[in-house]
């Protein structure tokens, strides 16, 4: 997919957390770091923290954002873990970000996702990308091809919506959704955005 259609992703995701107001976030799947290091370079953020399952993703982003095993960084660290299972040390965060994550999950596996981060991180804002399977065509893909050898679904709007919306009822929070990249009346935009939000604070 267009280098643009990623940079507009990663610029969306970091403007509503400027405008949320983060100040600790998850950047939950980090990759090879491109997020963390659009975020670094905001003094809002206090504390950032990147995870993944993939240690050749980490090396690249610890190459990539500069990090030192003997010197670390107090306001940046990435390090080998898993959104789908629940963590003490990822609690207390105030904003996580999935970005082009979630279709890399097993459909089986989604109610542990939701376990582990709606439920046990439970960040007062959280932030989720997926593609929009509806735009696929649009990208000159032959019917029922994913994105990503990788994917193991791509979510139409609806679809994403039903998900997000039964997420948010059950973990208490309120969730909204924009479309990122060029509109097409009838397909909607190449990548489809979540922001949840709690609906209250819940006892520690």
């Amino acid at each position: 997919m267009s280098t643009l259609l990623h940079v507009e992703r990663l610029d969306a995701v970091v403007g509503e957390l400027l405008a949320g107001g983060a100040t600790r976030v998850l950047d939950l799947g980090c990759g090879p770091g491109e997020l963390l290091l659009r975020l670094r370079a905001h003094p809002q953020f206090v504390q950032l923290l990147g995870i993944d399952i993939d240690e050749r993703a980490l090396a690249d982003a610890r190459s990539a954002l500069g990090l030192d095993w003997l010197q670390p960084e107090p306001r940046l660290s990435v390090r080998l873990g898993s959104f789908e299972e629940v963590d003490a040390e990822l609690k207390g965060f105030d904003a996580a970000v999935m970005l082009e994550t979630i279709e890399h999950i097993a459909p089986g596996h989604l109610p542990r996702v939701e376990r582990a981060v709606f439920g046990g991180m439970h960040p007062r804002l959280l932030l989720v990308t997926t593609p929009n399977q509806e735009y696929n065509v649009l990208h000159g893909m032959p019917a029922g091809s994913k994105r990503h050898p990788g994917h193991h679904f791509e979510w139409t709007r609806a679809q994403f919506q039903r998900w997000a919306n039964g997420v948010a009822q059950r973990h208490g929070y309120s969730v909204s959704f924009s479309d990122l990249g060029p509109p097409d009346p009838v397909r909607g935009s190449s990548t489809q955005m979540a922001k949840f939000e709690t609906l209250r604070v819940r006892p520690l």
